[in-house]
């Protein structure tokens, strides 16, 4: 299994500040943000599923114009996979003919360009022989994380989240858990936005990390850009082991 970091900022402004989205080999999204705009239109078209975390618009903003981008490339349907309350929000909010067409309800040369597709906490997708599992995660509206399992090894991205008590014991039952993605949006100046917001700061990070059994590699996500450099600094001078700073381009394969 190979994933591609498309973009992991939590905001826009800059060279490399394109939001949340990971490529899973050349077929499959976590996400929608709009790292994914860089991909070109074959690589667009060979999506076949995406998986999203939350509906915020960070995290879904480029797939209203990937679907139609695509519409009239494919055989077949792109599938998107998320909670049946996300999957709502994201029908009535932004495929709803207001805001964008329905893909759902469109045909092109009587195909169907897309479909939803629930998925629940717990439960697992198989898609040749690679697994993706919903996470649980706490942030202001309905939001999972995923793990993807390639059968050697697995990497579990924890979404947009902030304190959540139900997500280690999940994630530290992994028994080939090699990389954690975990975000941190703000600094601890800004804590209580953080807390506020469901979000992470590095303190709230450093005690979150001390519940993960395993020695895994982990690395910071979704730093808001104009507080990056306070957040990267208090990580690095906050009390080890540090993670790494996720990165754009950044590849993971297992």
């Amino acid at each position: 299994m190979r994933v591609q970091v498309l973009g992991c900022s939590g905001g826009i402004g800059g060279v490399n500040a394109r939001t949340t989205s990971l490529r899973v080999d050349h077929d499959i999204l976590i996400d929608a943000g709009t790292g994914l705009a860089d991909l070109s239109l074959p690589e667009l078209a060979a999506i076949d599923h995406v998986f999203v975390t939350h509906s915020h618009l960070d995290h879904i903003a480029a797939l209203p114009l990937m679907i139609d981008a695509v519409a009239d490339l494919r055989e077949s349907p792109v599938t998107i996979h998320a909670t049946a309350v996300t999957l709502e929000t994201i029908r009535s909010h932004i495929f709803n003919w207001a805001i964008w067409p329905d893909f759902s309800e469109i045909a092109v040369r009587d195909r169907q360009v897309m479909q939803y597709r629930p998925i629940a906490v717990g439960q697992t997708v198989t898609l040749a022989g690679r697994s993706i599992t919903a996470l649980p995660a706490e942030h202001t509206v309905p939001a999972v994380g995923y793990q993807l399992d390639s059968g050697q090894g697995s990497l579990a991205f924890t979404g947009d989240t902030t304190i959540c008590e139900e997500f280690w014991p999940v994630v530290n039952r992994i028994a080939n858990l090699r990389y954690l993605l975990i975000e941190a949006a703000f600094s601890d100046g800004e804590e209580v936005l953080a807390r506020a917001s469901k979000h992470l700061c590095p303190r709230l990070l450093r005690n979150e990390l001390g519940k993960l059994a395993s020695p895994v590699e982990v690395f910071v996500t979704h730093l808001k850009p104009g507080q990056a450099a306070a957040i990267i600094a208090e990580i690095e001078s906050g009390p080890g082991p540090h993670p790494a700073i996720l990165r754009e381009g950044q590849i993971f394969e297992f």
